[in-house]
């Protein structure tokens, strides 16, 4: 009898939750220190500071989404171009191998002087640092279409759009939503670093203001809502890739 896909993952989920949750508690109890709370002290306060951590978590997914958005947006039309274009490639080529290396998160005090310590220089960062992961991942996935399914459909008429509508972007969506996972982990990193660092609001904020007064389970608190933030904007991107890519399951 095959199991029903949606009840594998919420027992897949469930199993997850249960082996997180002993082996913290495990270490909490080895470790024995005020610093590294038990999830049954951490949790309780999810709820008592929820009228704190709701509007931090509001915030913080606002600027994670809004530059996830930004820098994939930009960076998959470029990518497309650089893949299918040797003209495109050789010049941006270049410089992509220049900055990509560069960790993005040195930008932030550039980004402070000339945005200031709103939203803007932390969306900007998250954006950036999104643009090249995104702009890597489809420029190498559109460049090792197979040249042979090109020409079959240049051989029953195809232009040059429907090329790229029935081929190349069918064949880089797999690669693009595996960087876009990828990068939702990286994003919320540099948005706790960005709103720690630099930053009033969200949750970053929120874990460095409770851990400088010492406040260790509602430091917790906080790490939990942001690996929520981490879980959901994954298993957002997962679903729109089993949604979008029904084919590769047909």
């Amino acid at each position: 009898m095959r199991k029903h896909p949606v009840l594998g993952r919420i027992a897949g989920y469930a199993f997850a939750i249960v082996f997180i949750l002993a082996g913290w508690q495990l270490t909490a109890m080895a470790v024995h220190n005020p610093v590294l709370p038990g999830p049954f002290d951490a949790f309780p306060m999810v709820a008592q500071y929820f009228d704190e951590l709701w509007p931090a978590f509001l915030v913080s997914l606002y600027r994670v989404v809004v530059a996830m958005l930004i820098g994939t947006v930009l960076a998959i039309p470029l990518g497309l171009a650089c893949g299918r274009s040797p003209r495109a490639d050789a010049v941006f080529a270049p410089i992509l191998y220049f900055l990509y290396p560069l960790p993005k998160v040195v930008l932030l005090p550039v980004l402070i002087v000339l945005l200031g310590l709103a939203d803007a220089p932390k969306i900007v960062l998250i954006a950036i640092t999104v643009f090249f992961q995104v702009l890597v991942t489809v420029r190498d996935a559109s460049k090792s279409v197979p040249e042979q399914s090109i020409l079959s459909m240049r051989s029953l008429g195809a232009n040059r759009l429907d090329i790229y509508r029935h081929a190349i972007v069918p064949a880089t969506l797999p690669e693009l939503f595996t960087a876009l996972r990828i990068s939702s982990g990286t994003a919320v990193a540099i948005l706790f670093f960005a709103e720690g660092i630099a930053g009033s609001t969200g949750l970053g904020y929120f874990i460095v203001n409770a851990w400088a007064l010492l406040a260790y389970p509602k430091m917790f608190a906080g790490i939990i809502a942001m690996a929520l933030l981490g879980v959901i904007l994954y298993e957002l991107f997962d679903v729109a890739e089993r949604r979008l890519t029904r084919w590769r399951r047909v």
